[in-house]
């Protein structure tokens, strides 16, 4: 069943499914040849005043949705292995555009470099723990041709916009172990049985990486009537 509401139309985030390679269950291709790797075309443009309105227009680029799609079919325990479907492409553009906003907005006080750097090596174990492995994640960005410097700066996003969430919404990114262990006793946790001192860093990354999500949905929802978004297609 579909959701109804997505922004714009369903009809125009499904028509991204389709521009998109290894959309609607087909097979996801392997690692292009190099000379096809510095290719990319835009497939979705889209602003909202938080970036600057109509006059500063945003872009997301077929590979990296690509890549997006694959993170979150890798991390959907529905999904057919190598496959992404049309949920995935629509759960990645929505990522996108949530976290680019985010990423976007001032926060108080400002981090530090260092801070940065340091929530973007936790975004990467993090997205490694969706991707469910190290190898699965490099693999996915091989597929797509993603560079390590384009990695780094998807995780730089990523880390702004939890910074930003962390300090100006509500505090997440470092839970108490008494909040962890009530989530490990809650039975809803990848390390249901096991014991606490054993599984404490990876329980963390899993907790926060869920009060994330949640948050970036929740800010989604909010944000969306003032996001316009209109497909690019192929020429």
């Amino acid at each position: 069943m579909r959701r109804p509401g997505l922004l714009p139309t369903l009809a125009a985030l499904i028509a991204v499914a389709s521009l998109t390679r290894g959309a609607r269950g087909q097979d996801a291709p392997a690692a292009r040849p190099s000379a096809s790797i510095l290719l990319d075309r835009v497939v979705v443009r889209w602003h909202a005043p938080e970036t600057g309105g109509v006059r500063h227009p945003q872009f997301i680029f077929e590979r990296e949705l690509s890549f997006q799609a694959r993170i979150e079919a890798l991390a959907d325990p529905d999904a057919e292995p190598g496959l992404y479907r049309d949920r995935h492409v629509r759960a990645a553009i929505e990522r996108h555009i949530t976290e680019t906003l985010l990423a976007s907005l001032p926060i108080s006080p400002a981090p530090t470099s260092a801070e940065v750097a340091q929530r973007a090596e936790a975004a990467r174990i993090s997205l490694e723990q969706r991707a469910r492995g190290r190898a699965r994640l490099l693999a996915a960005a091989a597929a797509e041709g993603i560079s390590s410097d384009e990695l780094d700066a998807l995780l730089r996003r990523q880390a702004r916009a939890s910074l930003y969430l962390d300090r100006m919404v509500a505090p997440m990114l470092e839970p108490s172990d008494f909040e962890l262990k009530a989530e490990l006793r809650s039975g809803a946790t990848p390390f249901k049985g096991q014991r606490y001192e054993d599984v404490a860093p990876a329980l963390k990354r899993w907790y926060v990486g869920q009060r994330l999500a949640r948050a970036l949905a929740a800010y989604y929802q909010s944000a969306r009537a003032r996001v316009v978004l209109s497909i690019v297609p192929a020429r």
